[in-house]
This record gives C-alpha cells, structure tokens and sequence, in this order.
C-alpha cells in the first residue's frame, strides 16, 4: 500500500538528500535568531530603569 506524499514533501526529501549540510545550516541559522542567552534579572531591572520618557506624540515639534 503506498502512502501518499505531497509534491512539495517529495521536493524537500530530495533537496536534503542532495545537500545534506543544509540541515546543520538552518540549525546554526535558529541558534543565530532565536535562541538567545537568557537575561539576568539584575540587568533587565537596570534596562527598565534607566529608559528615557517617550512623549506621547513623537512627531510633534515642541
């Protein structure tokens, strides 16, 4: 019994069969972009601290 597979399935099967690096690229790519390092609590306290006011209006001359 043969199981269906999409077109674009059959395509990304085949594209990591013949770039098999690719894999460890997008995982390099995610670490990059979201995996971040947690903050510390003491310096995300400090960042709150010491932001500037924002007028309400930001394009309104004085």
């Amino acid at each position: 019994m043969a199981l269906y597979e999409s077109d674009i399935t059959q395509f990304l099967r085949t594209l990591k069969d013949n770039k098999p690096e690719l894999e460890d690229a997008q995982q390099a790519g995610r670490l990059l972009l979201w995996d971040k390092t947690p903050i510390a609590l003491d310096d995300s306290e400090r960042a709150r601290t010491v932001k500037v006011k924002q007028k309400p209006y930001v394009y309104q001359p004085d």
